[in-house]
């Protein structure tokens, strides 16, 4: 108690005043790299060049803005958006919005899943089934990091967010993209028809995750309590710097695949939508390395957000109908609909994009009550939004709300 009070004193200065505030945005900044964003932006990639990375620069933004929104409620209230939801709605919505949640997170832990056993499989060989249950064993072994505590949990997944970093900058090197065309791509908003939109909805539903804004409230709320108005807004301050750092990083991995994806197959007229191809591919035109950086990096990333999938899972359990399963009976039940689809022999790379679809649905029912609540003075007294934050949110609330409106019209 005595540092952190030394930290609210301002005795201790510098970076160790952040330290202890850095780590909940990396945990949830796991679920913006997971596999489906793989299947997403090399898809993109190679089918549009350069063209659609300002999607996934401004779905970066509006990502650093929700989770800003996410961990504010949790410092402010000492609550997650769930909990906050059973307080406030009718207990019918609050089933509602915990049944469409658990649906959204099944279909992450698809995503996370398969693209975990895909990268065991491009990398030894070894059969998706086989791979699928050796993936289970190791994500077991990372939750057994939070029963030793927030630290260790925290830095095991900042560890292996840093080894797709690595994985992804070595490709990028590699690749030898064009910069004039990258920096194009970032600035110029456009498309080039239906299917094209239709990937930004995807990329857009695989960076703004649903489950991401309700686990952020969760790791705020009673990891350093605030004891009052100033302590609460020194808290938000460190925090904001956590979220800007860790999507950054989520977001220059994202950037990685589409570059690598264009500079390589586009420019090459490869049209790339499944991840075994990519992993040929990639073997071919920049050899051995390059490939099994790629495989490495799925792997990693699948199994550190299925684990993070999994925490989000017990979350929006406990929130929305206050029950609780222990966490590895909910990481075993949630293994079955992965393992049905591994064993049906559906192309993998195709669940991996649908499911980032599914996905891209459960974004407007968190984000909405999240927008209510961190506007409200009566919830987050001094930490309540500015009136640009709540219009900047909206915006994106509905824009999200349209494009997926967009998307069912277009699917019928």
């Amino acid at each position: 108690m005595g540092a952190t009070e030394n930290i609210f004193n301002g005795k201790t200065r510098g970076f160790k005043r952040i330290l202890p505030f850095l780590g909940p945005a990396f945990i949830a900044s796991v679920a913006y790299i997971d596999p489906g964003n793989f299947a997403t932006n090399i898809t993109a990639g190679s089918k549009y060049g350069y063209m659609l990375l300002w999607v996934i620069a401004a779905s970066n933004l509006m990502a650093v803005l929700i989770q800003t929104l996410s961990a504010k409620l949790g410092i402010a209230t000492g609550k997650n958006l769930p909990e906050i939801a059973r307080q406030r709605f009718p207990k019918g919505i609050s089933y509602f919005l915990w049944v469409q949640s658990e649906l959204v997170i099944m279909a992450t832990d698809l995503a996370e899943f398969i693209g975990a056993a895909l990268g065991l499989y491009l990398l030894f060989g070894i059969p998706m089934l086989p791979a699928a249950l050796i993936t289970a064993i190791v994500s077991f072994a990372i939750l057994e990091l939070q029963r030793r505590g927030y630290r260790s949990l925290e830095i095991g997944i900042a560890a292996m967010v840093m080894m797709v970093v690595l994985a992804f900058a070595f490709q990028t090197f590699l690749a030898k993209p064009d910069a004039l065309q990258v920096l194009n791509g970032m600035v110029i908003p456009r498309f080039d028809g239906v299917e094209s939109i239709l990937l930004a909805t995807g990329i857009l539903g695989a960076t703004v995750m649903p489950h991401a804004i309700y686990l952020h409230s969760s790791l705020m709320q009673n990891r350093i309590v605030g004891k009052n108005d100033r302590e609460k807004k020194l808290i938000f301050k460190f925090e904001f710097t956590d979220i800007v750092v860790a999507m950054i990083i989520a977001g220059a991995i994202n950037m990685a695949m589409l570059i690598i994806a264009a500079a390589l197959f586009y420019k090459e007229g490869l049209v790339v939508e499944d991840l075994d191809v990519a992993f040929r591919e990639l073997n071919h035109l920049i050899g051995p390395f390059a490939a099994g950086a790629f495989g490495a990096g799925l792997l990693i990333a699948g199994l550190s957000s299925s684990s993070v999938g999994t925490l989000s899972g017990d979350v929006v359990m406990q929130g929305f109908i206050k029950k609780r399963i222990p966490l590895y009976v909910r990481r075993f039940v949630t293994m079955i609909p992965p393992l049905l689809v591994i064993i049906s022999g559906v192309n993998a790379t195709y669940a991996l994009v649908i499911s980032q679809v599914i996905l891209s649905f459960g974004i407007a029912f968190a984000l909405v009550p999240l927008i209510m609540f961190t506007s409200n003075q009566t919830i987050m007294g001094v930490l309540v939004n500015k009136r640009i934050t709540t219009i900047a949110a909206w915006i994106i609330a509905v824009l999200v709300i349209l494009l997926n409106l967009f998307l069912v019209v277009e699917l019928i």
